[in-house]
């Protein structure tokens, strides 16, 4: 079995390997990418914590993520971290501050920041929408991930960034950039399983792509479901179910003599 990746291999092979990474949230989904040879895992924080899932994914780099709301301030995120690293996470998707990534760094936590499109953050770059297409986005950019990289950051997920962009801020940085709509200049492409599996049924971001229809199977599942629940439904309104080959019985002599005790007591 392959050794784990660790943030040494990560950044010797930025520019000569492009790596696949994933969003998942089920362990299902955890050993499904191990099998497929995606090297990279973003985790709900409890899968880590989960045994299960090293049994699955023992190779996977794991990167165990929630907003920055979620947790709190920098004492909040240390906590948070330090059993997650007991428990095997080889790095920390963080969205809070700097003081907080170098807080962590400073423990030797190994820290991916968030620029570019943030969710939690977007109402300072106009909601859901690319960063970098003007020169002040575009430096913004750039001076969010200098700030990332000064603070102790390895890696950053840039998130719909014009992909000319990101291919200047990779070769003028040394962070490890994990690209989510943002081309392949970053070191890494990362999409949501949810989107790879066709799970959504509402918008589809435009730089996901969508490689099987597992809506379409689970509506097709839901009809069988329905249709099985309503068959049955029907056999009870009509008297079929239960028939004799779903009964069990006593022997005649049992029935009689508890019939004759009941008669007696009731």
């Amino acid at each position: 079995m392959p050794a784990r990746l660790t943030v040494r291999d990560l950044l010797d092979q930025r520019g000569k390997h492009q790596f696949a990474m994933l969003r998942v949230e089920t362990l299902e989904e955890a050993e499904a990418a191990e099998k497929a040879g995606v090297e990279l895992l973003s985790v709900p924080p409890s899968m880590i914590l989960d045994r299960r899932f090293r049994e699955v994914a023992p190779t996977a780099f794991a990167f165990p993520g929630e907003n920055f709301y979620e947790i709190g301030d920098t004492a909040d995120f240390l906590k948070w971290a330090f059993p997650l690293y007991k428990h095997g996470a080889d790095g920390f998707y963080c969205s809070g501050s700097l003081q907080t990534v170098r807080a962590m760094a400073d423990h030797g936590l190994p820290v991916c920041g968030h620029v570019g499109l943030i969710p939690s953050k977007r109402t300072w770059t106009g909601g859901f929408k690319a960063v970098g297409k003007t020169l002040e986005t575009a430096q913004l950019v750039w001076n969010q991930c200098k700030a990332l990289e000064e603070a102790g950051a390895f890696a950053v997920e840039i998130e719909v960034v014009p992909h000319s962009i990101t291919q200047a801020i990779a070769e003028r940085t040394g962070l490890f950039l994990i690209s989510m709509g943002a081309g392949a200049g970053g070191h890494a492409q990362y999409l949501f399983t949810d989107d790879v599996l066709g799970q959504n049924t509402g918008h589809i971001p435009r730089h996901a792509k969508v490689y099987a229809d597992f809506a379409g199977e689970y509506a097709r599942l839901q009809d069988k479901r329905i249709a099985a629940m309503r068959a049955f439904a029907d056999d009870v309104h009509g008297g079929d179910y239960p028939a004799p080959q779903h009964l069990v019985d006593s022997d005649a002599d049992v029935v009689a003599a508890f019939r004759d005790w009941l008669d007696r007591v009731a």
